[in-house]
């Protein structure tokens, strides 16, 4: 999951430049974003660059320069987080390490300034003016409105989750060395300038932080100056620096990043486990014992043929797979994302209440964004109940409070024996549909299938809408309640 995203630069150009778009300002609605859909969202954030262009030549690819002449749209991204921010910040309690980093480039290097304990403002605001140190404020989408709308929003978008933070640097300072990350950054200039430099990457969508001598990158191939109301995106992997000029007020800028380890190989290592699982149940092959002391053995050529031969029995069954196993990517991501965007009271969001459905109502699908599904298995001791099932997750009950922090974090959703997965996709896949057609056994079951509405008691509810009306019905499902660290 994304842990961190970082900074990036003014004026002069070696090597070839990324894509720079300048845009007027525009007369236009008083909100700079579309908040009517995750696209919606995207595509205003990288506007005027056009989705299809910026996934087809810049994503995962190059870095995308936008430079925007907009004084709407800078006074909009000021109000994300500013400086003066964390003196009310301090008053709520945060905490050096957990909520805030203090810390300067020398020669190099990264130099933690941090104290230890509760921040004190001005101690941060000490540390700041005279040590010329960097304030580095981790997840501000605790805290700030608009940076949770902004992020759910790409969660749902892209489908991985997405993190934040923000780096306030003084003028005339650094605060971190070259360095690459394993998240694709987007970069937001708030306040002030920043000079970047970024350089050719050494591991190309790399998998993992790491910082990089300076004798060992070679020249920018990019060097430039973000100002208030610009954006910045560049890959995984790309070795970036940053500094705010001298003589100039201070640099605040804000690092969204997302698609840490989601890559093909991520998604394999998720899936593999529960194939193997399946094809084991079905073939004796895979439930043979390893041979005697092999564990002990240093030759491994022989094994190596053997299980190039089972691999090549898993691809073969892959291909006619209808149901692909997911171990933790799916459920990792409804856990550990942020709730839905809702200014109002969320017990009310979340409430259950209303009437079961009749086989005449029409049901559809509410907070579709918010809901995955999965097949895995499922084995229950009490019992010696064992197979595949359907697990529903949602992450409407999450809190935003802990998003990205690495807290222990609540599963909420059910199982449904594998028998239910059709009506499940037909719900998911219809923008509305009669439950007397859901494609299930009884109308016991239909009636009790409906319009998903995940919320209390750790269970899935699921919202109704009978002839203009409002419901809820409850799912008949087993709750599921599970905890992670």
């Amino acid at each position: 999951m994304p842990k961190k995203a970082r900074p990036a630069g003014d004026g002069k150009e070696q090597g070839p430049a990324p894509k720079q778009v300048k845009v007027e300002a525009a007369c236009g609605p008083s909100s700079p974003l579309n908040f009517d859909s995750p696209s919606g969202l995207f595509e205003s954030f990288i506007s005027p660059i056009k989705t299809e262009t910026f996934f087809k030549e810049f994503w995962e690819q190059k870095p995308l320069l936008i430079q925007r002449d907009d004084p709407a749209l800078a006074t909009y991204y000021q109000s994300l987080f500013r400086l003066s921010d964390l003196k009310s910040l301090c008053s709520w309690g945060i905490y050096y390490g957990r909520d805030v980093n203090v810390c300067r480039c020398v020669h190099g290097k990264k130099k933690v300034l941090n104290k230890d304990g509760r921040v004190h403002f001005l101690q941060l605001r000490q540390d700041f003016d005279q040590k010329r140190a960097t304030i580095q404020f981790h997840q501000p989408q605790r805290f700030k409105d608009e940076l949770w709308r902004i992020q759910e929003k790409l969660e749902c978008y892209f489908g991985s989750l997405v993190g934040s933070n923000v780096y306030i640097t003084p003028a005339g300072a650094q605060g971190l060395p070259p360095h690459y990350d394993d998240v694709e950054v987007f970069i937001l200039q708030l306040e002030g300038e920043k000079h970047w430099r970024l350089y050719q990457p050494t591991v190309p969508l790399a998998r993992e932080y790491s910082v990089e001598a300076e004798d060992r990158i070679g020249r920018p191939t990019h060097e430039f100056t973000l100002k208030p109301g610009d954006l910045l995106y560049f890959p995984r992997g790309t070795i970036h620096q940053a500094d705010t000029p001298e003589g100039l007020a201070h640099s605040t800028h804000v690092t969204i990043s997302t698609y840490q380890s989601s890559s093909w190989g991520d998604f394999l290592l998720d899936t593999i486990s529960g194939l193997v699982f399946d094809t084991a149940k079905a073939d004796v092959a895979l439930r043979a014992g390893i041979p005697r002391q092999l564990l002990l053995q240093a030759e491994s050529t022989a094994v190596a043929t053997r299980l190039s031969g089972f691999l090549r029995m898993l691809a073969d069954r892959l291909e006619g797979t209808k149901e692909l196993p997911s171990a933790d990517m799916k459920k990792d991501f409804a856990m550990n994302r942020l709730p839905p965007y809702y200014m109002g009271d969320r017990a009310k969001l979340v409430a259950p209440g209303g009437q079961l459905p009749g086989l005449d109502s029409t049901v559809r699908l509410q907070f579709r964004d918010h809901v995955v599904l999965t097949v895995g298995p499922y084995q229950d001791p009490s019992d010696e109940t064992q197979g595949e099932m359907v697990y529903v997750y949602h992450s409407l009950r999450n809190r935003r409070d802990t998003h990205m922090m690495g807290n222990e974090t609540e599963s909420y959703g059910l199982r449904f024996p594998l028998s239910y997965m059709d009506a499940l996709k037909q719900i998911w896949n219809s923008s509305a549909i009669s439950v007397k057609d859901l494609k299930l056994t009884t109308d016991e079951e239909k009636q009790n299938l409906g319009f998903f509405y995940p919320g209390g008691g750790g269970g899935l509810e699921f919202k109704m809408n009978i002839q203009g009306h409002n419901t809820l019905a409850f799912v008949i499902g087993l709750p599921l309640t599970s905890r992670t660290s």
